[in-house]
Formats: C-alpha cells, sequence, structure tokens
C-alpha cells in the first residue's frame, strides 16, 4: 500500500528534521561509500594478514603462543576480508545504506 500525500508529507519532514538536528551526521552517512568501505576492509586485512604472518614466522621456534596469536590474527583478518567482498558483491550490509536507499526500503517496506 503506497503513502497517501500526508504520510509522505510526514516523511519527508522527519528526513529533513533528521538532516537540520544533526547534520555531522548526515555529512557522515552521505560520505559512506560503498567503494571507500570496501577499499578501507581491504586495506586492514591485508595489514593483518602482514603481522599475523610476520608474528608467525618470526616467533614460530622461540615463542609458539605467539606464533599462534599471529596465525589467528591472519585467520581473522581473512575472515574480515570474505566478509567484506560478499557485502560487496551482494550489496548487503551498511554499505547499502545511504539516506536515499534508506528511504527507498522503507518506503517499499511501507508499500507491503
Amino acid at each position: 500500500m503506497p503513502l497517501n500525500d500526508k504520510e509522505q508529507e510526514i516523511l519527508d519532514e522527519i528526513e529533513r528534521q533528521f538532516l537540520k538536528d544533526d547534520p555531522k551526521l548526515a555529512r557522515a552517512v552521505l560520505a559512506a561509500e560503498p567503494t571507500q568501505m570496501f577499499r578501507r576492509a581491504t586495506q586492514r586485512s591485508v595489514a593483518g594478514l602482514v603481522v599475523g604472518l610476520a608474528l608467525m614466522l618470526f616467533f614460530f621456534t622461540s615463542n609458539t603462543l605467539v606464533a599462534m596469536v599471529g596465525f589467528i590474527i591472519m585467520v581473522a583478518s581473512t575472515f574480515v576480508f570474505v566478509v567484506a567482498l560478499r557485502r560487496r558483491t551482494m550489496g548487503i550490509g551498511p554499505a547499502n545504506l545511504s539516506p536515499a536507499s534508506w528511504l527507498d526500503q522503507l518506503r517499499s517496506k511501507w508499500r507491503r
């Protein structure tokens, strides 16, 4: 069921009020582009892999516990990368929450 004019007007007013009340958050939401989020997750994953590999290689013979921590860091970094890759290819998650798409999703749910 689509929104009538009064409901659409109320929704637009809520959006304007949100943008007026918290412009810093509004700018942050608008600036959160999917490609930037994926790039950041990829950079963090690669850094984690490098740090984990270095820990594992340097401490494998002398301190096995630190080497295991390095391995765990490598596994966690790989997991973060896979999740970011899935979100990018499937279009789910925070990368898909720009104000326009969020409002479109909300409107489509309201119409059902």
